[in-house]
């Protein structure tokens, strides 16, 4: 029986820990970063975006190298692959953004200021190719892959 003072255990378990009254505050704040704007944790849809004009654009290449290459379909997926692990470690570890974070006003930071760097950049594109390390985030959008690198995803 509820006592009438605040919400049942199974409603804050099922809805989460702010329902059971933790304050985790806004994603990003324990780091610094603002609440929004330039330099604020990005969003879901920003960053879905730049992974399907990434994506779009690996698969564009692969395709100009199988016509190229005459290589089938199977080929064709791998290459996309490659393709996208490429830029992805690349750009992101020499310039923080790729090309679909660029459009898309989003790039990747450390959290202790330097920058991403081939060897983290490295270490974040392979568990990024994982897929499930990505999918996996934190109260400050983070995933498996940004925690490993010590990186964030922040709004130019």
């Amino acid at each position: 029986m509820s006592s009438g003072k605040g919400p049942r255990w199974t409603q804050t378990w099922l809805s989460g820990a702010r329902a059971a009254g933790a304050d985790l505050g806004d994603p990003g704040e324990r780091f610094g970063f603002p609440e929004s704007g330039s330099g604020a944790v990005a969003s879901y849809p920003r960053r879905i975006g730049a992974l399907f004009v990434d994506w779009g654009l690996s698969m564009l290449v692969a395709s100009l190298l199988a016509r190229t290459l005459e290589w089938g379909p199977p080929e064709r997926s791998t290459w996309t692959l490659v393709v996208f692990g490429i830029q992805a470690w690349l750009l992101t570890s020499l310039i923080g953004m790729t090309i679909g974070k660029r459009l898309c006003g989003i790039r990747v930071v450390r959290l202790d200021g330097r920058p991403v760097g081939l060897a983290w950049g490295l270490a974040r594109t392979l568990l990024l190719l994982l897929v499930v390390p990505a999918l996996l985030w934190d109260r400050d959008y983070r995933g498996l892959h940004d925690r490993a690198a010590n990186t964030a995803v922040v709004n130019i």
